[in-house]
């Protein structure tokens, strides 16, 4: 009997496809892969399970950063599997093969990633083996309720009606492909063709997110602080005191922005106002206006992470990890990865059953209060159809984030805070608006011939509305305004004359960024590619935290408390590109421009072979301006250092590659003093070569990359060779790498707190260069080798840990390691091994899968021991200082 395969996005949503099914297609038996009736069988993807790939005969092993095999644009693309899902992929080919399913239902997500999806698994099981032809139709979903899902296996849509969406999606991916994979090695060619390797990362919506940031920091370094007055008055009526503060009712906006109503722009005027008012009688009018305010709508992923990121410091990637524990293994939240903030229309009674589960169940701790408000919400009706929540219009792949029927349990601290961010917002949506008078109080002076207005507001919550959802449904204390009878005249008791400074705009923090990638299409100015982008912004939901952290990752962009900060290398990058004249790839047009042609493709009015050349052509452009681009530097606008060049004393500038001297003031030419600014593939941050020009020394660093890519740390030295009769830079990798066993000078640690007993001979562990010591490990008299260094694959290791190392054994767990291998992060341990006599990776033990046994074994540890890059130098400095000195990074393996 022939059979219908049916392939969904995620496990869970075949699940429903199967309870839906299982009524009229009869009982299906459940296998470890999927699900099978006499009719149907039911598996699923776990998202994207291969991804594309350049053939083998395109592909560049060796010397893939080279302009010689660049661009990258190949005829077609193959398909690798991904390494982590290889399983779910394997069964899904098999199940395609099968000799009895005769044809193919596409129920993966309703949008272009889904269709890409499964496109992408058939045509892997079609090329692997023997060409596959099977029938295929596109179960087409907005909605998850049992009917819906019903509904939508009456109405498949033929392959035919799918295949302009499948073009899109496989354009979309193909050129991300080709402007990442192209523009990323040309940038990193171009800035490592004086020597070393500076890895320089672009993408069509990395570097314009990047941009956003860098183009905010330019104006934060460009503004002058002006300063200003403001004049508040204390008035003194009958039932009390009061504040005003003084306003300009004539004053315009203009072409200044940092002008307003209540700034003055001098200290004589300010006073002079101080002086007329005080003492002086005011009259007072008021006006009191009702107003209401509703509750923001439904979340989806982006505002989730906003709002999250505000209220508890979430980074993008944490609220997206928790929000997807929460759909995936408490099975809480309806599926995260969302851009859509309504439901289906037929979700009314799933969204009163749920408000009914939240009613009645014990919810665990402070969750218990939001019971109070689901019983109101149903007892008063508010739960009713409206376009503010429900919208089919509004619904693209996903509906919103809202609580599912299962009730939580052993939910985290930081879990159960993110689940009650969301039912609160699920409740309150339903909620009356909450209602304020709003009371605006002018007090007005009569002095020498002029009318001084002092401005006051008050506004007080008259019924909570939604507010009682989130604890408020009584009125602050210092919202009230004191009462001025009518017709009272009050008076002038004080007059403060306020000294204050305009401030640069604030740093972008991971929620306004996030806003900022959601509504870049406001930053395009041509209109249609402006609509283009007005529902989808940079990137998506589901991939902007991965964006953000990604700049981190390649150090773009670090975290200082909440605000994102460019580094040294951003700017770098976008002088680059800027002086390239290759901006494109910078701004949001680029994005702007893909989807409105992918729009375009979608209702069949372009083709897939017109739009793939235009990407070809631009990628070609791109490489070609870095490739030729032959001038010493690339303009921009570019520091002067305070620290005088150590050579003569001389003034030091910086331009594109380099910090060189230029001589003193006045001078013709400089000493020839100059340095590059990226050694080892890192860019020194300007605090940091200022620093460096000052002590001589900086360090350790950790960032450094080799020519193979490999990052290293290291400490770098300004060491004077007197040959050249110059300053020059050289990487220093610490004591252990100059000196041979028992050669070196005695080593004076009488300055220093001993931070514990060495584990191998109990004498005292000391800071030394880039490690942590022995006392007895260094110097004249070598007797023991106990070290360990102070950054390991890229994780700072503090004093206070390497404390607990000595004196309990291992450090807490570390969590930002990155494997030299795979360059992802890790967690680890660092711990003594008595056996083996060094510092060893130690790892959390796995959590046991439902009725596993627990292992009697320890937890395991690595087989390597977690060594310095210094420490494996060590033993392979068997060759003179210089060539030692260049293999140094050559060599670096750390565990």
């Amino acid at each position: 009997m022939s059979k219908t395969l049916i392939i969904a996005e995620k496990p869970s949503v075949a699940q429903d496809i199967v309870r839906a099914l299982t009524p009229s297609a009869g009982k299906f038996e459940k296998f470890d892969e999927y699900f099978e009736s006499d009719q149907y069988v039911v598996s699923s993807a776990v998202g994207h399970l291969v991804e594309i790939k350049a053939p083998e005969e395109f592909d560049v092993k060796r010397g893939k950063w080279s302009f010689a095999n660049l661009p990258v644009i190949p005829p077609h693309f193959d398909l690798n599997p991904i390494d982590k899902v290889k399983g779910r992929l394997n069964a899904l080919v098999k199940l395609i093969r099968r000799k009895d399913v005769t044809h193919l239902i596409n129920a993966c997500d309703a949008g272009r990633e889904g269709e890409l999806i499964f496109r992408l698994i058939v045509q892997y099981a079609g090329t692997a083996k023997a060409a596959i032809a099977k029938p295929i139709e596109r179960l087409w979903l907005q909605s998850m309720t049992p009917q819906a899902i019903r509904d939508g296996f009456e109405k498949l849509k033929s392959d035919v009606q799918m295949l302009p969406l499948a073009d899109a999606a496989r354009c979309r991916s193909e050129a991300d492909w080709l402007v990442g994979i192209n523009g990323t090695r040309a940038m990193t060619a171009f800035n490592s063709r004086d020597g070393g390797f500076f890895l320089t990362t672009v993408g069509r919506v990395q570097t314009p997110t990047l941009s956003i940031v860098v183009e905010r920091e330019e104006k934060i370094r460009k503004h002058v602080s002006r300063d200003y007055w403001e004049v508040r008055a204390n008035f003194d009526a009958v039932a009390g005191q009061y504040e005003g503060k003084w306003f300009d009712p004539a004053w315009k906006k203009d072409e200044d922005l940092e002008r307003r109503a209540d700034r003055v722009w001098n200290r004589a005027d300010a006073d002079a106002i101080a002086m007329a008012a005080l003492g002086q009688p005011a009259s007072v009018r008021e006006e009191s206006k009702p107003t209401t305010s509703s509750c923001g709508g439904l979340y989806d992923l982006t505002t989730l992470q906003r709002e999250a990121n505000s209220r508890f410091g979430f980074s993008a990637k944490t609220t997206l990890s928790l929000a997807q524990a929460l759909y995936e293994k408490h099975k809480v939240l309806t599926y995260p990865r969302t851009d859509s903030r309504y439901l289906p229309e037929d979700y009314l009674a799933v969204a009163k059953q749920t408000a009914e589960m939240i009613a009645n169940e014990d919810m665990p701790g402070p969750l218990r209060e939001l019971s109070v408000h689901a019983r109101k919400a149903l007892k008063e009706g508010y739960i009713k159809p409206t376009k503010k929540v429900f919208d089919n219009a509004k619904v693209s792949d996903h509906f919103a984030i809202i609580p599912t029927l299962q009730a939580p349990k052993s939910l985290s601290d930081i879990e159960a805070k993110l689940y009650d961010m969301v039912v609160k917002r699920f409740l309150g949506v339903f909620f009356p608006p909450a209602e304020f008078l709003v009371t605006t109080r002018i007090s007005t002076v009569k002095a020498a011939g002029k009318e001084l207005n002092f401005q006051t507001n008050g506004k007080v919550l008259v019924k909570p509305g939604w507010l009682a959802v989130y604890g408020k449904e009584v009125q602050e204390d210092d919202a009230n305004l004191v009462a001025v009878a009518p017709g009272e005249v009050v008076r002038t008791e004080s007059v403060d004359v306020k000294s204050l400074q305009t401030k640069p705009p604030a740093r972008y923090t991971e929620a306004t960024l996030l806003s900022a990638m959601e509504g870049a299409g406001k930053l395009i100015d041509d209109e249609e590619l402006r609509a283009a982008m007005t529902e989808k912004g940079l990137g998506t939901p589901a991939t902007r935290a991965a964006t953000i952290e990604g700049l981190i990752m390649e150090k773009y962009m670090l975290r200082d408390g909440r605000e994102l900060v460019p580094t040294a290398k951003s700017f770098q990058l976008m002088t680059l590109l800027r002086g390239l004249d290759v901006q494109e790839l910078t701004k949001p047009e680029l994005t702007g421009n893909w989807e409105f042609q992918l729009a375009e493709m979608e209702k069949g009015r372009l083709n897939r072979d017109t739009f793939m050349a235009e990407i070809a052509a631009m990628t070609e452009r791109v490489v070609q301006k870095a490739k030729e681009y032959d001038r010493d530097t690339i303009p921009g606008d570019y520091a002067t250092l305070k620290a005088p060049c150590p050579k003569c004393g001389g003034i030091v500038k910086e331009n594109y590659r380099r910090y060189t001297c230029i001589g003193a003031e006045g001078a013709a030419e400089g000493c020839g003093f100059s340095i590059g600014k990226i050694p080892g593939g890192r860019s020194f941050e300007l605090h940091e070569v200022e620093k460096f020009l000052t002590d001589k020394k900086i360090g350790p660093l950790e960032g450094f990359r080799s020519k193979a890519g490999w990052p290293f740390t290291a400490e770098l030295a300004l060491v004077y060779d007197d040959e050249i009769h110059n300053w020059k830079l050289e990487f220093d990798f610490g004591e252990d790498a100059k000196k041979a066993e028992g050669d070196g000078e005695p080593v004076d640690f009488s300055a220093q707190t001993s931070l514990g007993a060495c584990p191998k001979c109990q004498g005292h562990v000391f800071e030394h260069g880039s490690n942590y010591v022995c006392e007895h490990a260094v110097g004249a008299a070598v007797t023991c080798d106990f070290k360990s260094g102070k950054i390991i694959l890229q994780q700072p290791i503090e004093v206070a840990q390497m404390q607990k190392l000595l004196s309990e054994g291992k450090t807490a767990l570390l969590e930002n390691f990155v494997s030299n291998k795979t360059r992802r992060k890790f967690k680890a341990f660092l711990a003594y091994d008595k056996k083996e006599g060094k510092v060893m990776f130690e790892f959390e033990p796995r959590a046991l899968k439902p009725g596993a046994k627990p292992s009697a074994k320890p937890a395991a540890k690595t087989a390597a021991p977690a060594k310095t890059v210094a420490a494996k130098k060590v033993a392979a400095k068997k060759a003179p200082a210089k060539k030692a000195a260049a293999k140094k990074v050559a060599v670096k393996k750390a565990a």
